[in-house]
C-alpha cells in the first residue's frame, strides 16, 4: 500500500490519551486493513467501472481509481453497517468521482498502483471478437461521458445490475425516482449510441 494508507506502531505497550494501548490500535488497524483488502477484492470491478466512466483516458482513470481507494480507506472508520459493503463502496466511489478534478489533485505515486485500470483480454476470445467487444465498450463509454454526472452514476448502477432498491440506497433517492430517471436516461443513452454508431459507419465509408 502507498505510504499514508496505514501507519506503523513502534511501542505497542504505550498508553494513548484515551487509555487505549497502542497494541490495541495495531490490532484494530490490521483488522481494518484485512477488511479493506477483502472488500476491494470483491468490489474492485465497481471502482474500475466508475473510474473509467468519469474520465477520458487511461492515466486519468488510474489516478481517479487511486483517489477512490484512498477516500474509501479514510472513510472506513465511519462505516456503521447501515448499508451493505457493496452499497457503501459505490457511494464512496461515485461521490469521489463526481467531485474529483484531476488538476486539483497531486498525483499519488506508488511503486505499484493499488488497482490497475485496464482491460485484459481473455485468452478464450479470439482477437476479432475481442476487438468488436472493445469497440462496443468504447462507444458505450463515449456516450456515457456525454451524460450529466448524476446520470452517469445511475447508468453504472444499472449496468452492474443493482436492484431499484439498491440504486435508491446508493443515490439517496426514492425507488420511484430511480424508475423515472432510469427510463429517461435509457432513452438519452440510446440516442447517443445511435449517433456514435452512425458516425463510426460514416468514417468507415
Amino acid at each position: 500500500m502507498c505510504k499514508g494508507y496505514a501507519t506503523s506502531v513502534t511501542n505497542t505497550n504505550r498508553k494513548t490519551s484515551n487509555g487505549t494501548t497502542e497494541r490495541g490500535l495495531l490490532v484494530l488497524e490490521e483488522d481494518a486493513k484485512s477488511l479493506f483488502i477483502d472488500w476491494l477484492e470483491k468490489h474492485k470491478a465497481s471502482v474500475v467501472q466508475v473510474a473509467r466512466a468519469y474520465t477520458l483516458g487511461s492515466e486519468e482513470s488510474q489516478d481517479l481509481a487511486q483517489e477512490i481507494l484512498l477516500q474509501a480507506w479514510h472513510s472506513l472508520p465511519r462505516f456503521r453497517g447501515q448499508a451493505s459493503p457493496a452499497t457503501w463502496f459505490y457511494r464512496v466511489a461515485l461521490h469521489t468521482a463526481m467531485n474529483w478534478r484531476r488538476n486539483d489533485q497531486r498525483r499519488r505515486t506508488c511503486q505499484q498502483p493499488l488497482l490497475e485500470v485496464q482491460a485484459i483480454p481473455s485468452e478464450t476470445i479470439d482477437s476479432a471478437e475481442h476487438a468488436e467487444q472493445r469497440e462496443t465498450l468504447e462507444q458505450l463509454y463515449e456516450a456515457i461521458h456525454q451524460l450529466p454526472k448524476s446520470d452517469v452514476a445511475l447508468v453504472l448502477l444499472y449496468l452492474d445490475e443493482l436492484s431499484y432498491r439498491e440504486m435508491a440506497s446508493v443515490l439517496g433517492i426514492s425507488e420511484s425516482n430511480v424508475g423515472v430517471r432510469l427510463n429517461r436516461v435509457k432513452k438519452t443513452l440510446s440516442q447517443l449510441l445511435n449517433v456514435e454508431v452512425a458516425e463510426g459507419q460514416h468514417n468507415e465509408s
